[in-house]
């Protein structure tokens, strides 16, 4: 393989190009359906993240990415193409742009809307200290709409002259796109007299523009030309941008020309481009948004490997069964309804979009504002169900404290990837939650352990006077049910003993949804070995069954075990060993969870991340021992 780098990019002649793009994507496509990651997005990009490379110089130039879930074809090109196979894999390379990973990513980043604003910063910081590398913020187009990138737009002329955000205007964020700047980039593509006209005044500009009588009035014609034909592109010029384009984002002619034109300009400059998500690949091509993420699967079919028989069903996932039952909620209760943020599909919501359209909203990237909508919605008589991931609804914890929770507002947050996230890593992990909400007065925090108790707690929340936090995991619900249903409504606060320890000595092993498992398989391991164990459903982090825990040490336990897919700090095992202290107890607590202090990388599965950080039964039996001497 060639020297896949920036310099070698640069060196290649035009017409070697459309053959890299080529061999790009077959690398994108090749490592992608072996271990999973983000597809649609990243084949879009390649002429254009090709382009980039061709005018600029990283890691001279700051090159960041917005989510920079588009980056593999940039990782490829700047010195990792042998180290691509281990693409999301425990040691291997990120699916995001990583400071520790490569000098050329100036800016890690998983979250929408950051891109702009750490530019900005590196734009002030480059002006102040007397450097003179370029600063280019490449911005998928929903993340543009972020509130974010909005502020940072607002800032940038008043903070430097030199900036270039590289919009990429592909229609799409991982759902559709929706709203008023959405709308404002369509009419951007497709206004027809544009290119006429631009092409009419590019060609009278470059013929008089050496004759300065003619400058003046060459610029202003050609500013009322666009003004005739896109009022809209003013917003980015009102906002003291440079305004090129559309450009085609597959054209590496066109590119450049933008691009080096952007090195020209005495002022923050948005060059709009305009990509096909999933461009090289018909699957992806016709269906961006089911391609946005995805696991292994057969490049020429374009199917999931088939799984090894089991003689069981295939399981839905905790996405599709909150959907469904969030949908029952509305059909039995008109005052339900239900936000996303850009994630319609993700979260499970698009049946309920087509069931009750009058009572779906999606708000588009923008966490913050979906959460206070939500509770105007519940102070004006509404049920509200935020749908967001985990990682996510970190950006919405102020609206959690200042408009729900300080109001007693019934804002229900479905919580959708709470725990880790193994391939997407740090950036993604739903670990915090717990610990983030746990303090906040009169919020409930809650897990179901299957599909029955996840409808039975929603049931719950959307009763309560106040806010309400429901988490689940990525990935399927178990194919068995893990506690026997019952019909009767489910109480605040009561966790529900799964296992019952004899009477004497024994271990109380409190698990939270997804780790019941978990908590069955360390259990029995401790009854092998003459250790009597207790297993608790806890259901409730908040709040927590103090009656069952009073019942527990009052019966004889010896210590406790928290399970929980969450941070060990602030989490399930610091409830119990607090509300145990104020009890009188003494007894110890051993908290599995997460790690005190530390990101959590990324690995293959999740199974390999609770191998290596000891939450197997024969670790947890371990510590049990320990503590028990």
């Amino acid at each position: 393989m060639a020297d896949w780098s920036p310099e070698w990019v640069k060196s290649l002649p035009p017409g070697e190009l459309p053959k890299l793009a080529a061999e790009v994507r077959e690398r994108i496509l090749g490592t992608v359906s072996r271990n999973g990651g983000h597809l649609a997005s990243n084949l879009g990009v390649v002429e254009l993240t090709i382009a980039l490379l061709r005018v600029f110089s990283p890691p001279r130039d700051r090159i960041l990415f917005d989510v920079s879930h588009q980056a593999y074809a940039y990782k490829l090109l700047t010195g990792r193409a042998d180290a691509f196979g281990t693409l999301r894999q425990w040691g291997g390379i990120s699916g995001f742009q990583k400071r520790s990973e490569s000098p050329c990513d100036a800016f890690g980043s998983g979250h929408a809307g950051t891109a702009i604003s750490a530019a900005l910063g590196f734009a002030a910081a480059r002006d102040r200290l007397g450097g003179d590398e370029h600063v280019v913020a490449v911005v998928g187009d929903a993340s543009i709409s972020n509130g974010v990138s909005l502020e940072a737009l607002n800032a940038a002329a008043a903070t430097t002259r030199r900036l270039v955000v590289v919009l990429n205007d592909n229609e799409m964020s991982i759902s559709r796109n929706v709203g008023a700047l959405s709308r404002l980039f369509s009419r951007l593509l497709t206004a027809p007299g544009l290119s006429r006209a631009k092409i009419a005044a590019e060609r009278f500009g470059v013929r008089r523009l050496r004759l300065g009588r003619f400058r003046r009035i060459y610029r202003r014609w050609k500013t009322s030309v666009k003004r005739l034909f896109l009022r809209e592109k003013v917003l980015f010029e009102d906002f003291g941008f440079q305004y090129i384009g559309p450009v085609d984002g597959h054209n590496f002619t066109w590119l450049d020309n933008a691009l080096r034109r952007a090195l020209q300009s005495d002022r923050p400059v948005l060059v709009h481009v305009a990509t096909v998500k999933g461009r090289g690949y018909p699957p992806a091509e016709e269906n961006p948004s089911a391609w946005h993420g995805v696991g292994a699967f057969d490049v020429a079919t374009g199917r999931a490997p088939s799984p090894p028989p089991t003689g069981r069903p295939a399981s839905r996932s905790w996405s599709a069964a909150f959907g469904d039952a969030a949908s029952r909620l509305a059909d039995g209760d008109s005052r339900v309804c239900a936000l996303t943020a850009a994630m319609r599909d993700g979260t499970g919501l698009d049946a309920f979009g087509k069931d009750h359209p009058d009572r779906f909203f999606d708000v588009g990237i923008a966490e913050e504002h979906e959460a206070t909508f939500a509770a105007g919605l519940a102070a004006a008589g509404m049920r509200p169900l935020v749908a967001v991931y985990s990682t996510f609804f970190q950006r919405a914890v102020d609206a959690l404290v200042h408009d729900a929770a300080l109001q007693r507002l019934p804002v229900l947050f479905c919580l959708d990837r709470a725990g880790a996230v193994a391939s997407d890593g740090p950036t993604h992990h739903g670990v915090f939650d717990i610990a983030l909400a746990r303090p906040i007065p009169g919020v409930a925090i809650m897990q179901p352990a299957d599909e029955a108790e996840l409808d039975r707690m929603l049931r719950l929340a959307i009763s309560l006077d106040g806010p309400s936090l429901v988490r689940y995991p990525r990935g399927s619900l178990p194919s068995e049910p893990v506690v026997a249903p019952r019909d009767e409504p489910m109480a605040l606060g009561r966790a529900r003993v799964l296992e019952s320890a004899p009477a004497g000595p024994f271990v109380a092993v409190w698990a939270l949804g997804d780790m019941i498992p978990l908590g069955r398989k360390t259990a029995a391991l401790l009854r092998s070995e003459g250790i009597a164990a207790e297993l608790v459903d806890a259901r409730f982090v908040k709040p927590l069954d103090a009656d069952l825990l009073a019942d527990e040490i009052r019966r004889g336990a010896t210590a406790f075990l928290s399970l929980e897919n969450a941070v060990r700090t602030g989490g399930l095992g610091t409830a119990i060993a607090e509300k145990a202290a104020a009890l009188g107890s003494r007894l110890p607590v051993v908290r599995a969870g997460w790690p005190d202090d530390a990101f959590v990388p990324h690995a293959a599965s999740n199974a390999d991340l609770l191998a290596r950080y000891g939450l197997t039964p024969e670790a947890l039996r371990d510590a049990l021992r320990d503590t028990l001497r």
